[in-house]
């Protein structure tokens, strides 16, 4: 008979942050559906205001518990100075070991090797003797915005020296996997455990809420390019985006660039689309709530994941790529990392040169106006997700942590 087991996770985001939202959380909701006791210990960026700390949701307990490095106001986040980051980390870091110290997990699954969860994950282990896992699902020191290099120098640390600390380690790309065996993993301590999609958010759409948002929007009778993600430059070159919009919107009259979500680049954005010229033909939404995000793809023709070829783009998976797949719209994005590998054969979309402006423009075209080739990656990408569900993705870890209780 199969144990049930105590999981909790330890995260340094909340659960509207990308990973949080696209990884942890329906991670942690599918283990609890097969009988397993979660709860996720996380940080919010806007900690003091919240009116409800904890909560059970899905059968998942989640426990604010401190504030998040970074601040969030409407469509911008920004970083906090120095003077201000160091005290606000202790406290995170106090706040997430006192937690996880006042439980007894059988495991316990930090997630991203930063200084606040990875410390309470080593107090955990030591004081204890719990099971630690970790999870990598980026190349933090490449893909993060520091404001100064001792940042990058903490960071770097931890996610070269946590990992030898842990029992077991899981990644969602070979380029972290790779790195980890570079820093002396074993490999029978390594778990790929790719990006998947959460069927409960993307489900059946609200055809009448579409339509208003398309016509509110001005996207009626448009063809309709969709960036939904963080904009933040350091991980996502939307300025590659604008650039190849720039070409398109000379050829493509009726073509509308869709940036959905907010970040600490987004008035630079807004300022580089005025620059070019593009500005009328750019809807700038802004950050959204979760729920609504279908919505937003349904009135997508493509959608684009813009990349440069560099250990940022090597170290993630593109959540919006499972996303764009399950909703049916045609994907487009940089040929690095794991993308040629998930696109399986024949392609579930589009791999362009990354960094090529007028490469990703001249794919982006060819989808826009090839109605044929559009319902075929629509088609392909559909049936390729079926590869990345959440509850089939959760079998995998779920056999690990079976290994080591």
């Amino acid at each position: 008979m199969k144990r049930t087991l105590s999981i909790a996770f330890l995260l340094t985001q909340d659960l509207e942050s990308p990973s949080g939202l696209g990884r942890y959380y329906p991670l942690a909701k599918e283990l609890a559906r097969l009988g397993h006791r979660v709860t996720i210990l996380a940080l919010h960026p806007n900690f003091k205001s919240l009116e409800t700390k904890k909560y059970e949701q899905d059968g998942v307990g989640v426990w604010y518990v401190g504030p998040m490095h970074v601040k969030k106001q409407k469509n911008h986040k920004s970083y906090y100075p120095s003077w201000l980051l160091v005290p606000l980390v202790l406290k995170a870091l106090w706040a997430l070991s006192r937690a996880i110290l006042g439980q007894s997990p059988d495991i316990i699954h930090i997630g991203k090797p930063h200084p606040m969860n990875g410390v309470a994950g080593l107090l955990f282990k030591g004081l204890r003797k719990g099971r630690v896992f970790l999870d990598c699902d980026d190349f933090e020191a490449g893909s993060t915005h520091f404001s100064g290099k001792w940042q990058k120098w903490v960071i770097t640390l931890f996610e070269n020296t946590l990992p030898g600390y842990m029992d077991h380690i899981t990644a969602n790309t070979f380029f972290n996997l790779d790195r980890l065996r570079s820093l002396g993993i074993p490999s029978n301590k390594i778990t790929y455990l790719p990006n998947g999609v959460d069927l409960g958010r993307f489900g059946a759409v609200d055809v009448n809420e579409v339509e208003g948002i398309r016509s509110e929007l001005g996207l009626v009778g448009r063809k309709v390019i969709a960036f939904i993600g963080t904009l933040s430059l350091t991980n996502h070159p939307v300025n590659l985006l604008l650039d190849a919009f720039a070409i398109i919107e000379q050829k493509q009259g009726n073509a509308v660039l869709l940036l959905v979500g907010g970040g600490e680049d987004y008035r630079l954005i807004v300022e580089l689309a005025k620059k070019k010229g593009i500005d009328r033909k750019v809807r700038f939404v802004g950050r959204i709530h979760p729920s609504r995000v279908p919505c937003y793809y349904r009135l997508a023709d493509v959608s684009v994941d813009p990349v440069y070829d560099d250990d940022a783009a090597r170290g993630r998976s593109p959540l919006k790529m499972f996303e764009s797949w399950v909703m049916g719209v045609p994907f487009i994005t940089g040929d690095v990392g794991d993308r040629r590998n998930m696109f399986g054969d024949p392609p579930a979309g589009i791999l362009t040169s990354p960094g090529n402006s007028e490469g990703l423009a001249e794919a982006l075209t060819l989808v826009l106006s090839d109605f044929d080739l559009a319902n075929t990656l629509s088609r392909r990408g559909f049936e390729r997700v079926r590869n990345f569900y959440w509850d089939q993705l959760v079998q995998i870890i779920e056999r690990i942590y079976e290994k080591y209780i």
